[in-house]
């Protein structure tokens, strides 16, 4: 079933509730991978799925067509992503030092990373972002969405996502000290 029948089953009545299955199935892994990107944590991403498929179940009556579902639903888990971190910001009002170490910790007693220090280096890095320079390295480079899909998504011009883009490579060159991060 492609995404445009999934669509139209999800607007009826009589097949809205077996359609939003197969959605889940379908596009469950892929926006977790882009929540857990943000959140890091995999509790909290599951959380911050269960609130993106919430929201996602609530505002299928008003998606008009105007971008592909999945690009839809990529913008709502990205917007439901930062909204999370800005409660968790706002709760917990801590230093940024203490923000990293805590971030080091989580990711070394997590069960479900894998890597190794380099990996646990580069994504402590990538934390030390700013949000959007943040949200548009994950969504390049993890993801390898182009610029035009980053912008469907976030809704912020191609030319800030590249600024960002560039400023987030900089960065994460001075904060790992190495010469260059290949695009």
């Amino acid at each position: 079933m492609s995404d445009e029948e999934l669509l139209l089953c999800l607007k009826d009545s009589m097949t809205s509730e077996s359609a939003f299955s197969v959605l889940v199935d379908r596009y469950s892994r892929p926006l977790y991978v882009i929540i857990r990107r943000i959140v890091l944590s995999h509790e909290n991403a599951d959380d911050v799925l269960q609130n993106t498929l919430i929201k996602i179940w609530k505002n299928i009556p008003q998606f008009r067509g105007a971008s592909k579902l999945s690009t839809w639903m990529y913008s709502i888990a990205t917007n439901e992503a930062i909204t999370y971190l800005r409660q968790e910001q706002k709760n917990k009002k801590r230093s940024i030092a203490t923000e990293n170490s805590d971030l080091t910790q989580s990711l070394a007693s997590d069960p479900y990373f894998d890597g190794d220090r380099a990996e646990a280096a580069f994504l402590s890095a990538i934390d030390k972002l700013p949000e959007k320079q943040k949200i548009t390295f994950q969504m390049r480079y993890f993801e390898e969405l182009s610029y035009r899909e980053i912008a469907e998504i976030t809704g912020t011009s191609i030319g800030a996502l590249k600024a960002n883009y560039h400023h987030a490579l900089n960065k994460l060159q001075q904060y790992l000290k190495i010469d260059s991060i290949v695009d």
